[in-house]
């Protein structure tokens, strides 16, 4: 059987408010902003971050740009410093990610950070979704809307080629106006750090706030430095972990997968009874914490098939095992 495409919709008052709609029911929807197409899920919302895993075969658990409608939504997300706060006021709406600490009451998702203490947020310039978010009234998760590896979209066509069977819908609005991913700033240490370089340049960036670091490097993996490379020792939860663990010990907690679950651990939480590699993504640093908290002596962690999003699970767990930096974080 053919996959069917999601149609693509002018964007209306009525296609946005059924966008709106369906990022409320858990699904995702394409949109564009001024840097490429975004594939939107509902932030607070772990299911539905997950599916956007799955949607682009992501292949590790990269933390998200979040699409805030304002600086008032990202200051109840994030902690924003002086700086941040010179940069918001120059360049939002526009292409300008910053990465800042996150509030210990922020809502969004735990997988949407890839487990770290930093979000990664943005206020899109573009009308659609600035009207998209309006409507949603909630923080949106938002990677460019393509598979993992592949172009990103600057066209609403380049979205249903790529992920057209994967999506509610998708908002079009012809080509977007920069074709480039939006710059990312690092504001959560001492130093302003380009994690990415995009729509907004170095240049225009160090005449508001001074000097970046990393300029000299050029660095381009989107978000490296506060996710695949460092999950290591920004993540890893305090406890040891032991995997595919297949019994428990009474002073261990168990992070179980599937229905047949070894008993008489401390504390244990099943990522999926099911079997579901997407639950089981939705649900992996949520119960990572609960269990590191759980004063248990090490957390037992059940194997999880290697496919789908389990290998981005397996992945994770594998950097969380390893042995620890003998300096700290």
């Amino acid at each position: 059987m053919t996959a069917t495409t999601a149609p693509l919709l002018a964007p209306t008052t009525e296609s946005i408010a059924a966008a709106a709609a369906a990022l409320r029911a858990g699904s995702l929807v394409a949109f564009p902003t001024e840097t490429v197409y975004g594939l939107g899920a509902d932030a607070t919302d772990d299911r539905a971050v997950a599916a956007i895993f799955a949607a682009k075969d992501r292949p590790s658990f990269n933390p998200l740009i979040i699409h805030l409608a304002d600086q008032a939504a990202a200051e109840a997300l994030v902690e924003m410093d002086a700086r941040a706060r010179i940069l918001a006021t120059h360049f939002w709406p526009g292409p300008l990610t910053l990465v800042l600490p996150r509030r210990e009451a922020c809502p969004v998702s735990l997988l949407a950070s890839a487990g770290l203490d930093t979000l990664a947020v943005r206020v899109p310039r573009h009308p659609v979704a600035a009207r998209l978010l309006k409507a949603f009234g909630r923080p949106i998760a938002a990677p460019s809307a393509n598979p993992s590896g592949r172009l990103s979209p600057t066209t609403a066509a380049h979205v249903a080629e790529g992920l057209g069977h994967r999506v509610a819908m998708i908002l079009d609005d012809g080509p977007t106006a920069i074709g480039l991913e939006s710059t990312v700033i690092d504001l959560s240490g001492p130093d302003a750090r380009l994690l990415r370089p995009g729509g907004l340049t170095a240049e225009e960036i160090e005449a508001v706030i001074g000097p970046l670091a990393g300029v000299e490097a050029g660095l381009g993996a989107a978000i490296a430095p506060r996710s695949p490379g460092m999950l290591e020792s920004h993540y890893a939860p305090a406890l040891p972990l032991r995997l595919e663990a297949f019994s428990v010990e009474a002073d261990e907690a168990l992070l179980a997968f599937g229905p047949q679950v070894p008993p008489g651990a401390r504390k244990t939480l099943n990522l999926s009874p099911a079997g579901d590699v997407t639950q089981a993504a939705a649900n992996l640093f949520a119960f990572l914490r609960r269990l590191d908290a759980s004063g248990a002596r090490r957390i037992a962690v059940m194997g999880v098939p290697e496919q789908g999003l389990g290998r981005a699970i397996n992945d994770r767990l594998r950097r969380a095992a390893a042995p620890r930096p003998a300096f700290p974080d």
